[in-house]
Parts: structure tokens; sequence; C-alpha cells
């Protein structure tokens, strides 16, 4: 459904939920308050709550738009890639642009968020959880139909290389917002051309 299809109350949500997105992205999840949030898209406290409900609310909300928007921007055009190690590095580049968008300012709340709530049980850890795991099963399932395209060795475990892919992520991800790093980009598109290389020459 298009905008012009949407409600007042729908318009108003979204336009919440944008708000509340670009705060996470920028500050984390944790800098998300129904007040802050409020102030940034020029409402009201009840006027937020009303639509999103509580914090942790909202929280959800927002990681379930991050998921839907990442999937829009990486995950989409992968797909339209031959299967196995074209598709499987388009997903991985595509990842890889999502988090190094404007600079390093902001990153990839899935990743982040795994550092907030790591070790605090909740709703807002199940959606980090489901949105990274669901992103680490598409990457093993690449390696798979790599495998079974013949683009990789047969004894390849998937789970071991969505585990190092994604570790270089994890690089990346650090490079850009902690040391603001402009080459870390470059280095981890190395770093996953060397990796699959490797996996192809054995």
């Amino acid at each position: 459904m298009g905008l012009a299809g949407l409600t007042k109350a729908e318009l108003t949500r979204a336009a919440i939920i944008d708000a509340a997105l670009a705060m996470a992205r920028e500050g984390g999840l944790e800098s998300l308050t129904i007040g802050t949030v409020a102030e940034q898209a020029g409402l009201s406290k009840s006027g937020v709550f009303s639509r999103v409900g509580s914090r942790e609310e909202l929280q959800v909300a927002v990681l379930k738009e991050y998921q839907r928007r990442f999937i829009e921007a990486a995950l989409v055009p992968a797909l339209r890639e031959p299967r196995g190690l074209p598709r499987l590095r388009a997903l991985v580049a595509g990842w890889a642009r999502w988090i190094g968008t404007d600079t390093g300012r902001a990153g990839c709340l899935f990743v982040s968020g795994a550092v907030e709530y790591d070790d605090r049980p909740g709703p807002v850890r199940d959606a980090v959880l489901e949105g990274l795991g669901e992103l680490r099963r598409h990457v093993a399932r690449n390696v798979r139909q790599a495998v079974d395209e013949g683009q990789l060795p047969a004894d390849t475990e998937p789970e071991q290389v969505a585990f190092e892919l994604s570790a270089i992520v994890l690089g990346l991800h650090n490079d850009l917002r902690l040391f603001r790093d402009e080459r870390a980009l470059k280095r981890a598109f190395a770093a996953f051309d060397r990796l699959l290389a490797g996996k192809a020459a054995h």
C-alpha cells in the first residue's frame, strides 16, 4: 500500500518509526525513549505512546522496520543474481554497503543491538536475534547453493563460512563506528574476496 492509501494515524505512526530509526542508527536502541522520540517527531509523549505503545514496543517496531528496509535494500537485489557465489557476494556486499552508508555514522542495528541486548532477555533481544539470525541463515543458504553449483568444495561447512563472513562484517562495523576509518569498506571487500577465493581453491 502506498502512502496515499494510509490513514492519518498510520502516517503519523510511520513518521514516528522513521524518526526513531534515524535516532537508533545514530545512538543505538538504548537512546530511544518515548520523550526523545516525541521531541524528534514533533509530537506529545501521549501522541507517541498511543501509536506505538511502550518504549520496548517502540524499539521492537524500529527493529522490524529496519529489517524491512534492509531486505529491500540488500537482500532483494542479491536475489536477482545467479545462485551460488554471485548471489552470496551480492548479499554480503549489500550488507557491507548498508552498514557503510553515511560514512560510518550509521551502523547496523542488528550488530549494535546484539552488543546492547546480548545478555538482556526480552522482546527487544528476541527481535535482534530474529533479524541477525535470519540474515546468518540467508548467508549459509547461499553457501549451500554455491556448493550445489560446484563453486565451493563439497566439504564446505555453510555455517562456518557464515560465521566467518559475519565476523568480517563485525570488524567492518567496528572500524566504521569506532575508528571512523574510511578504508574499512574497501578492506572488508578484500577480506570477503580472500575468504571466498580460499574456499573455492580447496
